[in-house]
């Protein structure tokens, strides 16, 4: 039985990894055509998205979009996170769900809705719109991140310093920021990453006034097939795993995705 186990987990994870392994394979092709197996060896392609000037601008972009975006997201959910643990207060709650709102709905919608204020607003296609629509449509990966950090205080310490003199504030730099800091370095690696390979919210709010990688992406198919596409995809998948590897080894990942600590005696 652990054989067979061992067989169909192979071939499941086979299976899945079968894009990936194509994808690879097509952007290390020798020749400008999406076949595979690939028709020589080149890593030319790869260079592409650093040398070429519009891949390079798409990049660089990208990169600024999903810093910001991450940021901007971070700085909405800690000041919320911590209002709803400090405060008990039944409607409270209203907060929350307007908090994971956003990532709950099909993003198509949330497009919608930012398209439409945006253009109702006069906005339409200025680059810093598409930083606050990421924004707030990931601002429910860094609440959540945050939120369990902030369940996992022992919250007699934070008591304790008030006690001893501190407000708020203090409290706050002093016992539960440091304490909570590896959950706000997930939360906002996980709100970059996903705002670097995010295609639908970027272009309905801002067009092509900001070509990022994706919409670059998509612009190119209409011109022809080129294996930097695919290079784009590795590169996209590659920092995904770099990050998420952070994650997993610096921070709590185990409780990141949801699983609850055992309270031994």
């Amino acid at each position: 039985m652990t054989i067979l186990r061992n067989v169909l987990f192979g071939i499941v994870g086979l299976f899945l990894a079968l894009p990936l392994i194509i994808v690879a394979g097509v952007s290390v092709n020798a020749r400008q055509s999406l076949t595979f197996p690939p028709q020589g060896f080149s890593l030319g392609w790869y260079g592409q998205i650093f040398l070429n000037m519009e891949w390079r601008n798409a990049l660089i972009a990208s990169l600024v979009l999903a810093l910001s975006s991450a940021a901007l997201a971070v700085l909405i959910a800690l000041p919320l996170a911590w209002f709803l643990w400090r405060r008990y207060a039944p409607w409270a709650n209203i907060f929350q769900l307007l908090g994971v709102a956003p990532f709950t709905l099909p993003p198509v919608i949330t497009a919608l809705g930012l398209l439409t204020f945006w253009a109702t607003t006069g906005f339409y296609g200025q680059p810093w719109t598409a930083v606050i629509g990421h924004a707030i449509f990931f601002v429910t990966l860094p609440l959540v991140t945050i939120s369990l950090g902030f369940s996992a205080i022992d919250r007699s310490l934070v008591e304790a310093a008030s006690t001893l003199g501190g407000d708020d504030r203090t409290v706050f730099r002093t016992v539960v920021l440091p304490m909570i800091s590896p959950y706000i370095v997930s939360g906002y690696a996980f709100a970059f990453v996903l705002s670097l390979n995010e295609y639908i919210v970027a272009y309905m709010t801002v067009g092509f006034t900001l070509e990022t990688l994706p919409i670059k992406i998509f612009n190119s198919l209409r011109y022809g097939y080129t294996p930097t596409m695919a290079a784009v995809t590795i590169l996209f998948v590659a920092t995904a795993a770099i990050v998420f590897s952070l994650v997993a080894r610096f921070g709590d990942l185990p409780k990141l995705l949801g699983a609850m600590t055992s309270n031994e005696p």
